[in-house]
């Protein structure tokens, strides 16, 4: 899986030992992490320039799975465009759709009913935690506990069988529409989110006997991946990355949409700046999103999950934005109308990229030990960084 090449820049600056004879000097090595290591996530080049154990340089070297999502996007409608977004983030791939039919909805100048309101941000909210549930257990997982994965498995499963019963799918729904949503909510819904509520309180304390406070763990993890709040900002980090440097930067509490303003919730920041408490802002995130769901489960509004629309959308000529806050941050959709059926130009700002920009900062004079343990701090889904 490690391709090396060692590279010795002049054989007099290196001891016959191997060591070095100045500050940084010595001999430095080139490995391939991936792209199909699986220690990384996804199908992810990294080629690292080390000095011993010490990382000098971090190069993502990405495109493996780029499919033209967006060029792909130019050519089919209003209505299409939406589940291709399914693709990218798969783990927040409803809280994508969402992004997409805000977008559509601001151009159409739609009213969405209450009911489907409601019901969308709870579906993110689910969405959320299946996708942070994922999350903790490969990121124990990556750092040699195996346990722990199928205890979040056993949560997300749970998560999965609401969607499946409601949505028809279980990872990529198809289930938001320009208007609201693509049916309504099965009979059961109601009960078995309930259920799932008063189960996952009690398993997030078990998270915490687990893993969260485990000396190995810790020690993995505290002060390892540092980025300080100026750093987080100057690269464009959002979600938990940027949270975990105390930087602001939540959209349903900055640009609220849909029912986040009537709702009571925290924006979780954390003051470490290093893994350890990337890795806390998830945690309690975690208890945010069910804090979310409780409020609303049973405060669900009669009416029509879904506004009056035509067969055929066209967008007025123009540029719309509208963005949204998935499991690994903020998710943009930028779409130009030529006043068509089919959009001239659209772009996605997805989290993932700029959240990998910050990667080579964090780790650098670190240990090729700690390389994981800061990279699945940043949640990777490789998907939306190539799109």
């Amino acid at each position: 899986m490690y391709r090396q090449t060692e590279i010795i820049k002049d054989s007099s600056e290196v001891s016959p030992g191997g060591g070095d004879l100045e500050e940084g000097g010595g001999a430095e090595f080139v490995i391939n992490v991936g792209p199909q290591h699986p220690a990384t996530h996804g199908v992810l080049h990294l080629v690292i320039t080390l000095n011993g154990e010490t990382i000098k340089k971090v190069e993502p070297h990405l495109g493996f799975i780029h499919r033209s999502i967006e060029k792909m996007c130019e050519s089919l409608t209003y209505r299409q465009f939406i589940y291709v977004t399914s693709r990218m983030d798969y783990l927040s791939s409803h809280i994508n759709n969402h992004g997409c039919a805000l977008c559509v909805e601001k151009g159409l100048q739609v009213e969405i009913p209450p009911r489907a309101q409601v019901i969308r941000v709870i579906m993110d909210e689910l969405t959320r935690i299946a996708s942070h549930e994922l999350w903790w257990g490969a990121m124990a997982m990556d750092l040699g506990a195996f346990t722990p994965f199928f205890h979040a498995f056993r949560e997300r499963e749970t998560i999965n069988d609401i969607m499946e019963e409601t949505c028809g799918a279980r990872l990529t729904m198809n289930y938001m529409v320009p208007g609201g949503v693509m049916a309504d909510i099965h009979p059961n819904f109601q009960k078995r989110v309930k259920d799932f509520i008063i189960l996952f309180k009690s398993k997030v304390d078990e998270y915490d006997e687990l893993v969260t406070g485990n000396v190995i763990f810790r020690n993995r993890m505290k002060g390892v991946g540092f980025l300080s709040k100026e750093d987080a900002i100057s690269y464009g980090c959002t979600g938990p990355t940027a949270r975990g440097s105390t930087a602001s930067c939540d959209i349903r509490k900055l640009y609220p949409y849909e029912v986040y303003d009537k709702v009571e919730f925290e924006e979780i920041l954390e003051t470490g700046c290093d893994s350890f408490a990337r890795y806390m802002v998830r945690i309690r995130e975690l208890r945010q999103s069910i804090k979310i769901i409780e409020q609303l489960i049973d405060n669900i509004p009669e009416g029509d999950f879904q506004a009056k629309t035509k067969a055929v959308l066209k967008l007025p000529k123009g540029e719309f934005y509208s963005r949204v806050e998935t499991a690994r941050g903020e998710f943009g959709v930028y779409i130009v109308s030529e006043g068509g059926a089919t959009p001239y130009r659209i772009r996605f700002r997805s989290p993932g990229f700029s959240n990998l920009s910050a990667l080579d900062h964090m780790i650098r004079g670190g240990k090729i030990g700690d390389l994981i343990a800061a990279m699945g701090t940043l949640d990777l889904v490789i998907p939306d960084i190539d799109r």
